[in-house]
C-alpha cells in the first residue's frame, strides 16, 4: 500500500478536526456515547476524504515512452508516368 501523501494528510485531518466541532457544536450532545459516535463518524469521514484526495501520477518509464513513440509508416508510391499527368485547366480572368 503506497504511503500517503501530504496533501492526504492534511485534507484528512482538516476534515476530522472540523466535522468533530462542528458536529458536536450542532447536535449540542453531552454524552459520552454521542460524543464517541460523532468522533468515530468524523474519523471515518477523514478517512473517506484522505482516500479521495487525487494522487499523484508517475512519471512514465522509458519502455513506455518507446512504446508510445510514432513509428513512420513507409509506404509505396505508384509511378505515374507524364502522359498521365492531366493539363492544368486555364480560366479567363474577369468579364
Amino acid at each position: 500500500m503506497p504511503r500517503p501523501t501530504a496533501a492526504q494528510l492534511a485534507y484528512g485531518s482538516c476534515t476530522v478536526i472540523f466535522s468533530t466541532l462542528a458536529m458536536l457544536l450542532l447536535s449540542q450532545t453531552s454524552s459520552s456515547v454521542g460524543i464517541v459516535l460523532i468522533a468515530l463518524s468524523a474519523l471515518a469521514l477523514g478517512l473517506l476524504v484522505a482516500m479521495t484526495v487525487p494522487l499523484p501520477k508517475p512519471a512514465p518509464s522509458a519502455a513506455a515512452a518507446v512504446i508510445h513513440e510514432r513509428v513512420p509508416v513507409r509506404r509505396e508510391t505508384a509511378s505515374v508516368s507524364v502522359s498521365s499527368v492531366p493539363e492544368p485547366v486555364h480560366e479567363p480572368a474577369g468579364p
